[in-house]
């Protein structure tokens, strides 16, 4: 929400600065984006006067002017292309120094076809004011030369930019963002001048509402012989500095009051008009052409304005293109109602359109402003465009039923920590518009629809006391240490964080929503908005390689060569949302060098080397993990595989990602990924500690020796260390693959694994015998897998 700062003091009588208005609208919750005057463009631009006008002697369509300043010093010489220049011509110029608006340029002292130029002659384009291009700007004759032209121009009006909450819809219009800064103490507000405007004939059109649940009240009236032609000057400059075009002077004096007072209103050309005006529920398969140039098809639960002959308007957000008003408008029907929130949202969100109308019907506009509304736009619409106005129509009843709460002075400091005196809390409330009672019974205003309960009152009370106010206070802590707040799955969680940030992995975090094309690479998602804010947005996720993969391909794009991320999230299933990690691998595994040659990629048993160390993490038995095959469609079917505890539960899966998952997310080459299931990971025994005996070096030194075993080609080497780690589970320490091999010497459809085995002797030094019986128990195991001790 956009306004001046000459607007804002038309409704509040202050003596404050600027500085202290901006600090003051932030601290009463209506944060400001920025300010920013437009006289500090316009700095070094002043009224001049074009006294002689020669013909540039080496170029056709320029000119040499001399230039009288109006400073008494002799007059400049300026080279100007514009076909309007000529000796008498009032208008501004740049001196050296100045900065142009639209371009920035710097102006200096130049020679411009071998002649000097000390300047230039603005048109309304360099200086931001308009979109005239043509010709220089021309000023009235009487134009005070030598003025500063944002002087006489009167564009030296700051304008402060606001942030308006979606429920304050009372600070949608310049009046309500002045009523809060005199609740605050800046200053009084001004009584609001309603005009009356009697009707001198009956309104010739009939106004109906057949649609009462979407359109509670409709008003409006005719005004016959109007002159639609520009709006004054002062109108246009305040909607300019807000961003808005101006249009027309019917148009513009209604947006005009929609941005003074937060009154949404339209005009219609009665000339394009067919029979009763009516608000009722549109037709499924309608459409509306609106002003914005493109056609809607409606529904039957959206609220329309039409006549006879169709759909001249769709409901509090935007009128229609066939009946709006035009330069040669003469008679007009000026409408202004209440529309139902809630509806005109649904309406809007269906559309996907949006304007400023819809932003304050859809925050609920003050029911009770449709009398004063369109007296003050008839009175401006009179003024300035002449006519003579109907009798006002009043279709309907707006909702004007006022809440009243009961309010116990005391939860200002219960529930806002800010103890201010009884008497000042009343004082404030009245201040913003409420009725207050003797015994604090509270009546609400009708523009604040936001109100509803006790601790909302506190709310009001507590922003205008000043919520830097409220003192800091310590919450009670108990005698002695504290007792730890973390739980076991936080606990967890932390641990798996910083395990995976300590081997080199980057922590993203990502929207837990995707798009349905995303979702559908990843398994499909089970659940989804009806109503999102985005299409992109629309699933809630599956699986965390969504968003790490979108991140990946983000960084691949800005040239980053090797990514490595990590999130730790949650993932939303059709039964429940389960806790999971997921890493990202993708790009160059290790750069080009002179030892290695080529950059490496990473592969497959990269990633199982993460998902290994964060099962650690997480507190997962490793040594009883086994490796099964069978990961979702997500990954390679050739590269990827599972970690489990048992044939059910599985832990992790990892590996190199499916080519066409690759594809539908944008990377090239291999890309490595991995989850943990966080959920799936069994309780420690005993309870959650994970508290260790002190370390106690071993007497004796450690044992190795070798294996090697002949095994079928399928069986995972994993499976095989696993069993032979378990036939002495006193004297095995560790068992570790240190050599795979297939070729000369294994027989086809087999390959050898090479195991070493250390052993750590307790109580005594093994003997012959004793290294015997254990080596036979290694082959045992080993056996019951198909293996054969190699000769």
């Amino acid at each position: 929400m956009k306004f001046t700062l000459s607007w804002l003091t038309d409704h509040l009588e202050t003596d404050a600065t600027l500085d202290e208005i901006v600090e003051a609208l932030t601290r009463i919750g209506l944060e400001v984006e920025g300010v920013e005057n437009p006289a500090e463009k316009l700095t070094g631009f002043s009224i001049a006067k074009v006294l002689t006008a020669e013909r540039h002697p080496q170029a056709d369509k320029l000119q040499v002017l001399t230039v009288d300043t109006g400073t008494g010093e002799p007059p400049l010489q300026v080279v100007c292309g514009a076909p309007n220049a000529r000796a008498g011509l009032v208008g501004v110029l740049g001196r050296p120094g100045a900065r142009v608006p639209a371009n920035g340029m710097e102006l200096r002292v130049s020679a411009i076809r071998g002649v000097e130029s000390n300047g230039m002659m603005c048109s309304s384009r360099e200086l931001e004011l308009g979109d005239e291009h043509d010709g220089i700007i021309e000023l009235p004759a009487d134009a005070p030369v030598g003025t500063a032209f944002a002087d006489y121009a009167s564009i030296d009006d700051p304008v402060i930019d606001i942030a308006v909450t979606p429920n304050r819809q009372d600070c949608m219009g310049v009046r309500g963002i002045a009523r809060d800064l005199a609740a605050a103490g800046l200053g009084t507000l001004k009584p609001l001048a309603v005009p009356e405007v009697a009707g001198s004939f009956p309104c010739p059109v009939e106004i109906r509402i057949d649609d009462p649940e979407g359109c509670p009240a409709f008003f409006g009236r005719v005004i016959r012989g109007v002159r639609n032609g520009v709006s004054p000057g002062w109108m246009q400059r305040r909607l300019k500095a807000v961003g808005q075009r101006p249009i027309s002077a019917i148009v513009d004096i209604t947006n005009y009051v929609m941005l003074e007072h937060g009154r949404p209103s339209h005009a219609y050309d009665l000339a394009k008009l067919s029979g009763p005006i009516v608000a009722r529920r549109a037709k499924d398969g309608e459409t509306a052409l609106a002003l914005n140039g493109k056609e809607y098809t409606l529904t039957a639960d959206m609220t329309v304005i039409a006549d006879d002959s169709g759909v001249h308007d769709i409901a509090g957000i935007m009128g229609g293109e066939h009946s709006g008003v035009s330069d040669g408008t003469t008679d007009i029907l000026l409408e202004i109602a209440y529309f139902t929130p809630e509806r005109i949202a649904k309406t809007g969100q269906t559309l996907a359109l949006t304007s400023d109308a819809r932003q304050r019907f859809e925050r609920g506009v003050d029911p009770a402003f449709l009398s004063d509304g369109v007296a003050i736009l008839s009175r401006l619409i009179l003024d300035i465009c002449g006519g003579e106005a109907s009798d006002l129509v009043q279709a309907g009843q707006p909702p004007l039923e006022r809440k009243i709460l009961r309010y116990d002075p005391a939860l200002s400091a219960k529930l806002g920590g800010l103890d201010v005196p009884a008497d000042e809390q009343r004082a404030i409330l009245e201040r913003l518009g409420f009725t207050v009672s003797g015994d604090f019974e509270v009546t609400v205003p009708t523009w604040r629809r936001d109100v509803d309960g006790p601790a909302d009152l506190v709310e009001e009370v507590v922003r205008i006391a000043g919520i830097d106010n409220v003192p800091s206070t310590p919450l009670p802590r108990a005698d002695g240490v504290a007792h730890p707040t973390a739980t076991p799955e936080q606990l967890t969680e932390r641990r798996v964080r910083r395990t995976a940030a300590t081997r080199g992995l980057n922590e993203a975090v990502t929207w837990s929503f995707i798009s349905d094309k995303e979702a559908a690479v990843l398994g499909g998602g089970a659940w989804a908005l009806a109503n999102p804010i985005s299409e992109d947005m629309k699933v809630m996720r599956p699986s965390l390689l969504a968003g790490l993969l979108g991140a990946a391909q983000r960084n691949a794009d800005r040239g980053a060569k090797s990514v490595r991320l990590f999130e730790l999230g949650r993932r939303y299933l059709a039964d429940a949302e389960r806790p999971t990690v997921a890493f990202v691998l993708a790009g160059e595994r290790t750069p080009r060098d002179w030892q290695g040659g080529k950059a490496q990629p990473f592969g497959a048993f990269d990633a199982k080397a993460e998902a290994a160390a964060l099962l650690e993490a997480a507190g997962a038995p490793i040594d009883n993990l086994q490796v099964m095959g069978d990961a979702s469609p997500t990954y390679h079917p050739g590269q990827s595989a599972t970690l489990r505890l048992g044939p059910k539960t599985v832990l992790a899966e990892f590996g190199a990602l499916h080519p066409a998952t690759i594809k539908a997310f944008g990377l090239e080459g291999a890309v490595v990924a991995g989850e943990i299931f966080l959920d799936a990971i069994p309780a420690r025994r005993g309870g959650s500690g994970r508290m260790r005996s002190a370390y106690t070096p071993p007497a004796l030194q450690p044992v190795t020796r070798d294996f090697a075993f002949l095994v079928p080609e399928a069986l995972a080497a994993g499976d095989l260390v696993r069993a032979v780690k378990g036939a002495d589970k006193v004297l095995i320490a560790n068992a570790r693959l240190f050599d795979l091999f297939t070729g000369q010497g294994v027989p086809e459809g087999q390959k050898s694994l090479a195991i070493e085995v250390t052993l750590q002797p307790a109580d005594k030094t093994l003997t012959e015998e004793d290294l015997g019986a254990l080596s036979a128990k290694v082959v045992a195991a080993a056996a019951k897998l198909g293996a054969i001790l190699r000769g």
